[in-house]
């Protein structure tokens, strides 16, 4: 598995490209990601949000449309990807699956699953692909994501760290800012967390 990662826009969103078995899958095009994504996929089968804050959904409805491909977006935040608080010109865009909960599917010949961390906002989730797991903005290295923007919940936060600590297994964390981490190291920080919220 082959994973290709930029940064967009002005919060350094993370926008990444998984490859495996000849077929690509795009997670998280921001603002200004659609440029990157065609210089860098050769087959691409799906676009997939962690979560609906604009700066990682800018870009679904160009590639969905030029591709012709399915966008998978978690049921909670499908409201937030036709109309933005923050950004009002925000271009809309329409899932194609709406993924409710912890859901696995088969795309492209890829397993990818969906896990539910509610808290930064309704549909946060991690999305697990082999060895990878992308946070959004879940979990990232020694930090969380913010639970005071509109539609957060302090209570749902806490609620998915205790559901995160039950993974009894290790896997490295790509989130949707800064570097990667490990479900283990991050496992570690989340007791000081559930006291800080």
């Amino acid at each position: 598995m082959q994973i290709k990662k930029k940064p967009m826009g002005p919060y350094q969103t993370n926008c990444y490209i998984v490859t495996e078995n000849g077929s690509d899958i795009i997670i998280d095009p921001g603002v200004g990601a659609v440029e990157w994504v065609k210089a860098n996929v050769t087959n691409p089968v799906a676009i997939l949000n962690t979560h609906g804050h604009f700066d990682h959904v800018w870009s679904n409805q160009e590639l969905k449309e030029y591709y012709g491909i399915p966008l998978y977006t978690p049921k909670g935040d499908v409201m937030l990807l036709q109309k933005s608080g923050w950004m009002p010109d925000l271009p809309p865009s329409y899932p194609d699956v709406e993924v409710e909960g912890d859901q696995t599917f088969e795309i492209g010949g890829i397993e990818v699953t969906f896990r539910h961390f509610p808290g930064h906002c309704p549909g946060c989730s991690m999305i697990e692909i082999g060895d990878a797991v992308f946070s959004g903005d879940f979990i990232f290295q020694n930090s969380i994501g913010r639970v005071d923007f509109p539609y957060s919940s302090p209570a749902e936060m806490k609620k998915s760290l205790k559901k995160f600590l039950q993974l009894d297994y290790d896997k490295t964390v790509y989130p949707g800012h800064g570097g990667a981490t490990t479900i283990k190291a991050e496992q570690r920080n989340v007791p000081y967390w559930l006291n800080a919220i």
